[in-house]
């Protein structure tokens, strides 16, 4: 018998991406059950999403509050974690289902890949996958994935304070107390995402930026400084969301 897997997307004014998003992932993922958690847009998102999704609920903004929503309707053996602005490959769902036939893994992530093809992002990229390697810490956008049972042993993810109506390291947090429980692993597979985050601002400044952000995470900076550092850089994104939006809607063409 097969084996579910529930793949939960949490959603917020992404009117300019979903449907095609929605569209990718019926055919690169056939048999998942899709679960879009809808955080409050004003864009219609709701609304295009029921025709192409299993289920789609609406729940209050944070995307751990809404990925954790969306768990909890989940029927999925596996939980499958992934941001609107992701491509994912064809041959995804069989990765993870091998990775988590292994009894010691528990769950695990996949390699990033930021479109376009630019040097600074194939350096980000790099980098970001070495990390993974290195300090088992992986951010959303690479896909986390778990069993159903894993996921709430931990009570999912934790509901960390909102800037700008963004979490604040919320899936590093989750992904750093799911290696309490066993293995976690990698997926040399790659999720593609869309550089619209980075192109708003600058892709050095951004990757740079968040590099930063990583590595006080890492050495245990309090948690107070890194709020006022992201909210002050949060600040400075919020003025160009709207170039940031027109430049993913070309990702799915």
């Amino acid at each position: 018998m097969a084996v579910i897997v529930s793949i939960i997307v949490p959603v917020l004014n992404e009117a300019a991406i979903i449907h095609g998003f929605l569209e990718h992932l019926r055919a690169a993922a056939p048999g998942a059950e899709i679960i879009v958690v809808e955080g409050g847009s004003e864009d219609g998102t709701f609304e295009l999403c029921r025709n192409l999704a299993d289920h789609v609920i609406k729940n209050v903004p944070g995307r751990a509050r809404q990925m954790n929503a969306g768990a909890q309707i989940a029927h999925g053996e596996i939980l499958w974690f992934l941001h609107a602005d992701s491509h994912i490959a064809e041959n995804s769902l069989a990765a993870i289902e091998k990775a988590l036939s292994n009894p010691s893994v528990v769950g695990g992530c996949f390699r990033l890949q930021i479109v376009p093809t630019r040097w600074i992002y194939r350096i980000r990229d790099a980098v970001g996958d070495l990390c993974v390697n290195l300090f088992r810490i992986a951010l959303g956008d690479r896909g986390l994935f778990c069993g159903r049972e894993n996921f709430f042993a931990l009570d999912g993810y934790p509901n960390q304070p909102l800037l700008e109506n963004q979490p604040l390291l919320e899936d590093a947090d989750f992904y750093r107390r799911l290696r309490a429980l066993g293995r976690v692993r990698q997926i040399p597979l790659k999720i593609q995402t869309s550089a619209r985050h980075y192109e708003a601002l600058g892709p050095l400044c951004t990757s740079l930026f968040y590099l930063l952000i990583m590595t006080l995470y890492l050495v245990h900076m309090p948690m107070s400084i890194l709020e006022r550092m992201v909210g002050w850089f949060a600040s400075r994104k919020t003025r160009v969301r709207q170039r940031a939006n027109v430049a993913a809607a070309s990702f799915y063409p």
